[in-house]
């Protein structure tokens, strides 16, 4: 499809109930959450430096696959796929494998939080319950009503997991100083990690898909996709930064050692504990909430980018806001829902594990590097394409995950 190059209308009005509100909701999730809780504990709100960094980022490259949109009337898997069939080829395979194993993990997350809220009932039935109730609600529900069910997941969490931690502040005296932004001796690889590891992979992707579900279709649009984005990851790293302050309020320099989303619930266990039984109860409906709308939104978003694929390897593409009616999108929701119960009763194969982190850590130096080719190509109107600016987060960004890719690599081989 051509460039647009129609600029004469008006700045369309922007609303703060957006697309970004899907991307804020599906990119914190568990991991997010867990990170900042090791990064409070182990060195205080030392690393909210490094949140801030990694959400410049994030933001740069989701407005570039945002832009790419509007501004050439294309979804990012045709950009994609015009790099070559080997480029198309490589996500297709990579998001087939990842949604397996995925679909795994954000229903474990989302069952171990309504685990420890709910205790009585067993915890193979949330494991379950979880991802069918979340293919239900994207199959049965078009793209307004899910908007609006997110909304309602945000609010929730804004409310129980930034009330948490301003329920702490009180305690932050004493580590105050620990804020002074730093790079401890031996952490240089874990701060580039936290970088990179805020704010969301293969979903940023889906963002084209969702401006398109938005009726924003136009380059006039691109002022209005910039602030939408950017109020994403405003979200992102505040609810980041809060885990951080609530960890570093309560762990640091305690000796305790905790990490991952067991450490979630330990949080969670002290906050009832030295506050008030009720924020027990309210950080752990947050931690329930973060882990269910990455489920909803990866359930949703990321099935736009394999059903888009299916179209254009095939020879057979369908329009953006088209695609959630096809075959090959109710085939990836149910791809997320039902074979990754295999992982949870039969045991997680170790030579998947490790595809999937070589895979993973290949895809967003893939997609960075992408967005530089095609976004200072012909393929987008020259007052689209990428400035000064963009090109070096983009160039940051690619060069930062190419370093955490060596480092998986050392690790997992």
């Amino acid at each position: 499809m051509s460039a647009h190059t129609d600029d004469s209308s008006d700045e369309p009005e922007w609303s703060l109930i957006g697309p970004g509100l899907l991307v804020a909701a599906t990119g914190v999730g568990a991991g997010d959450l867990a990170a900042g809780l090791v990064a409070g504990n182990r060195y205080g709100l030392n690393f909210i430096w490094a949140v801030l960094v990694g959400i410049v980022i994030k933001f740069a490259l989701n407005e570039g696959v945002g832009r790419y949109h509007l501004a050439t009337d294309e979804t990012i898997l045709e950009g994609i796929h015009s790099l070559g069939r080997w480029a198309s080829g490589f996500f297709g395979g990579y998001s087939l494998l990842w949604g397996f194993v995925y679909g795994a993990a954000v229903s474990s997350s989302a069952s171990l939080a309504a685990n420890a809220l709910f205790p009585a009932i067993p915890f193979w039935i949330y494991l379950v319950a979880h991802p069918i109730l979340g293919a239900v609600l994207v199959l049965a529900n078009r793209y307004e009503t899910f908007e609006n069910v997110i909304t309602v997941f945000i609010v929730l969490m804004v409310v129980t997991v930034i009330g948490s931690a301003i329920a702490v502040l009180p305690q932050l005296g004493a580590i105050i100083g620990t804020g002074v932004p730093a790079l401890p001796e031996g952490s240089i690889v874990y701060a580039l990690g936290l970088i990179g590891g805020t704010g969301g992979t293969i979903t940023m992707a889906s963002y084209g898909y969702w401006l398109a579900e938005k009726d924003w279709d136009s380059p006039n649009y691109i002022p209005v996709m910039r602030r939408d984005a950017s109020s994403a990851y405003l979200i992102t790293g505040l609810f980041v930064i809060a885990l951080i302050v609530m960890s570093a309020a309560l762990l640091y320099g305690t000796g305790a050692s905790v990490s991952g989303e067991d450490g979630l619930v330990a949080l969670a266990d002290n906050l009832g504990n030295q506050l008030h039984p009720v924020l027990r109860y309210a950080f752990l409906i947050g931690f329930w909430s973060a882990s269910f709308t990455s489920l909803l939104g990866t359930w949703h978003g990321v099935s736009y980018l394999f059903a888009d694929f299916v179209g254009e390897f095939s020879s057979n593409p369908v329009e953006a806001d088209q695609l959630r009616d096809t075959r090959a999108y109710t085939f990836y929701v149910l791809w997320l829902t039902f074979p990754p119960l295999l992982l949870h009763f039969l045991g997680e194969p170790v030579f998947i594990i490790i595809i999937y982190g070589v895979l993973g850590a290949v895809f967003m130096p893939f997609l960075a590097i992408t967005l530089l080719l095609l976004l200072n190509s012909d393929r987008v109107a020259a007052a689209h394409r990428n400035g000064m600016v963009f090109n070096t987060l983009l160039t940051a960004s690619a060069l930062l995950f190419i370093v955490l890719l060596a480092n998986e690599l050392s690790t997992l081989l």
